[in-house]
């Protein structure tokens, strides 16, 4: 019997780690990943309005750091500004390992 794969993301399709205190700040800054087929993982970049160097961080509040679903491809780490070794990664499905592992038959 082939495993049954969830059609819709939820809170069972994707892995948390939290790390030192979770999600006690109030201020993240968000970096978003990709995990490609051949298992090499690579920075997502995000669009820069025109005329700006550097890369762009993207900052968000905690609500909005709770609301985040990644894709079954993608990796989100938010990091904590106002507290030192704070916060949280959320893998999705594909990027965990677990849409690697070769079904049997």
């Amino acid at each position: 019997m082939p495993i049954r794969r969830p059609s819709r993301r939820n809170p069972h399709t994707f892995l948390i780690h939290l790390f030192g205190r979770g999600l006690d700040g109030e201020r993240y800054l968000v970096e978003r990943y990709r995990a490609k087929p051949d298992g090499e993982i690579q920075p997502v970049r995000e669009e820069r309005p025109e005329g700006r160097r550097g890369p762009r961080r993207t900052v968000v509040g905690a609500g909005a750091v709770r609301e985040m679903r990644p894709e079954r491809d993608e990796i989100i780490v938010c990091t904590a500004l106002d507290l030192k070794k704070s916060g949280l990664q959320l893998w999705g499905l594909r990027a965990a390992g677990f849409g690697a592992a070769p079904r049997a038959h």
